[in-house]
């Protein structure tokens, strides 16, 4: 057989191949959800890595909209998302959990944090007693199920995912990691990130020590990485003691927070951080949030004083692998939804990227 015969042949095989992977991922979506529509199944998968850097997603971005499992994976699409950090509530409900989605709750804004004391820690920003109150009763009716849930369904949404060309890089299912959770739960919670395709699981950095270090000891048994997250009580030394407890302990860095604790927290100090310790960041989530000095406010992209472009453009300059993970907070115009507003901000990034 000729060479020319066979690139045409392989080159059409590819080609059938790639159709043949289009018209599933139509087959999956049209089965799994009523909402999706032909626009979905366009000729390219979506795309969201530019130049090295994965511009990605946390699916609480999408939290004003319904929340499914199956519709999270349309907004993704919608928006040309190829890589997300997915919740836990959708994908345990997917996997067969008996609480159901978590009701939508709308709360007043916090207000800004204040100034920070020197010497003295910044106090994170809790939710209200009445969602926390939901939590424990929801945590308590899943606790059973998490600590026998059978894996399948896990790997069945990594597939479903992965088929309409988007990849779970991070998962964070808040609720079995936490203080109360039992050893069968935090299992189960590394379990289904592996199943998901997953690196990491993320989670609120701990104020207890030991449940850090209890974590960073089932990372090493699961070979997951545990990504702390914080919010204005992020300093450059906060994630010491949990790193040092653990390989497998590390950062799930937020910027827009880091720049919006203020005092000592600066543009140039956020990029320091970010190259002594790219080795241990997963992911990072970013927005565009005010300084403390100026409120604080999560603001439209390029409006804020989250240093953006030198974030992203130190990854890419850098090469450092980590995902940057879109978190979409600022208050949505009216007119607009998440999905638009998600859109945006993937464009915004390609534009400092490009």
């Amino acid at each position: 057989m000729s060479n020319s015969k066979k690139t045409n042949q392989g080159t059409s095989r590819r080609a059938f191949l790639y159709q043949s992977s289009l018209a599933s991922i139509g087959v999956l979506l049209t089965g799994k959800s009523a909402m999706a529509s032909n626009s979905l199944f366009a000729a390219q998968l979506p795309n969201s890595k530019v130049n090295g850097v994965q511009i990605g997603v946390i699916t609480y971005s999408f939290r004003s909209m319904p929340g499914s499992a199956e519709q999270l994976l349309k907004y993704c699409v919608s928006a040309g998302i190829s890589a997300i950090e997915l919740m836990g509530d959708p994908a345990e409900v997917f996997a067969g959990s008996p609480v159901g989605l978590m009701p939508a709750m709308k709360f007043p804004p916090p207000p800004p944090p204040p100034p920070p004391v020197p010497g003295q820690p910044v106090k994170p920003m809790m939710p209200p007693p009445e969602f926390m109150k939901m939590m424990e009763e929801r945590n308590a009716k899943a606790r059973t199920w998490r600590e026998t849930a059978s894996m399948d369904k896990f790997v069945e949404l990594r597939k479903m995912f992965n088929d309409a060309g988007i990849t779970i890089y991070a998962f964070k299912p808040d609720a079995a990691l936490g203080m109360k959770s039992t050893d069968a739960e935090i299992d189960y919670a590394m379990r289904a990130a592996k199943a998901l395709g997953a690196t990491s699981v993320n989670v609120e950095l701990p104020t207890n020590a030991d449940h850090s270090k209890r974590l960073g000891e089932f990372g090493l048994k699961h070979k997951v990485y545990v990504g702390y997250h914080a919010h204005t009580q992020a300093t450059d030394t906060i994630w010491d003691l949990a790193l040092s407890q653990s390989p497998y302990n590390a950062i799930n860095l937020d910027c827009g927070h880091y720049i919006a604790a203020g005092g000592a927290n600066t543009k140039e100090t956020l990029l320091a951080f970010i190259n002594k310790n790219h080795a241990r960041i997963t992911s990072m989530h970013i927005k565009d949030r005010l300084s403390g000095a100026n409120g604080g406010k999560n603001m439209p992209w390029g409006q804020g004083d989250t240093p953006l472009k030198e974030v992203l453009t130190l990854l890419r300059d850098q090469k450092y692998k980590i995902p940057a993970t879109i978190e979409l907070e600022y208050d949505i115009p009216e007119g607009s939804d998440a999905v638009k507003e998600t859109e945006k901000c993937v464009k915004y990034a390609k534009g400092l990227l490009a």
